[in-house]
C-alpha cells in the first residue's frame, strides 16, 4: 500500500514571500496549492458565493465583466467585523472543501511531499489539514516597506493591515520550521534547499539538525 504524501503548510504575514518560497520548492519538483488562488476561484463569475455577495452589497461590487471588485469588498469588511465574519462564513467553507480535494489528490501523487500555501493557515484551522507548518518570517519594518511598494498604500495603512493579522510571535510559536526572508535570493534558495532535503526524509526519520 502506498504511503500518503505528507503536506507542509506554508504561511506568513503579508508580503513575507510565501509565493516566492513556494515557487522555489516547485523548482525541486514539489507541487503546491495556494489558498489565496482558491479563495479567488470561489468568488469568480458564476460562483454561488459571488451571487450571495452581490445580493448583500449590490451590483456595484462587480465590474463590467462581472468580476468581483476585491478592493471595494476589502474596504467594507476591513472596517466592520460583523461584515467580515459574514463574508468568511460563506467563503471559508467553500475554500476549505476545494483545498481538501486538492490536498487529497496531492497526497496520492508521486511527489515526496506537497505544499499548502495559506496566509490564514492558523486563523482558519487549515493547519489541521497539514502534517507540518513552515512559517516565512520577515521583520515588520520589511513588511511595511514591501506592502507600501506593492500596494501603493500609506505607512499607516500598511501598519493597519499588519495589525489585523495574527501577531508575528504568535505565528512563530506555532511553527515547526522557519524561513527567514530578510536577506537576498541566494540565502532564501539555500534555506529552501535545506528544508527540501529534510522533507524528503521518511516521516519517522530524525531531523538531521537534531541528530547528535
Amino acid at each position: 500500500m502506498t504511503t500518503p504524501v505528507r503536506i507542509i503548510g506554508v504561511t506568513g504575514g503579508i508580503a513575507s514571500g510565501k509565493s516566492t518560497v513556494a515557487a522555489m520548492f516547485a523548482e525541486h519538483g514539489i507541487p503546491w496549492v495556494d489558498a489565496d488562488h482558491v479563495a479567488r476561484d470561489v468568488v469568480a463569475p458564476g460562483e454561488p458565493a459571488l451571487a450571495e455577495i452581490v445580493a448583500r452589497y449590490g451590483p456595484s461590487l462587480v465590474d463590467d465583466r462581472g468580476h468581483l471588485q476585491r478592493r471595494v469588498l476589502r474596504d467594507i469588511v476591513f472596517a466592520d467585523d460583523e461584515e467580515r465574519r459574514w463574508l468568511e462564513s460563506i467563503t471559508h467553507p467553500r475554500v476549505r472543501q476545494r483545498l481538501c480535494d486538492a490536498l487529497d489528490t496531492m497526497r496520492h501523487g508521486d511527489a515526496p511531499y506537497g505544499l499548502l500555501v495559506s496566509p490564514l493557515l492558523f486563523e482558519t484551522d487549515q493547519a489541521s489539514l497539514v502534517d507540518r507548518c513552515l512559517v516565512i518570517d520577515v521583520p515588520e519594518k520589511v513588511q511595511v516597506a514591501r506592502v507600501r511598494a506593492r500596494d501603493t498604500v500609506s505607512e499607516s495603512q500598511a501598519h493597519a493591515i499588519l495589525a489585523a493579522q495574527m501577531p508575528r510571535q504568535a505565528r512563530l510559536a506555532r511553527a515547526d520550521d522557519v524561513i527567514e526572508n530578510d536577506g537576498d535570493l541566494a540565502s532564501l534558495k539555500a534555506q529552501v534547499a535545506r528544508l527540501d532535503a529534510r522533507y524528503r526524509q521518511p516521516l519517522d526519520a530524525p531531523d538531521q539538525e537534531d541528530s547528535p
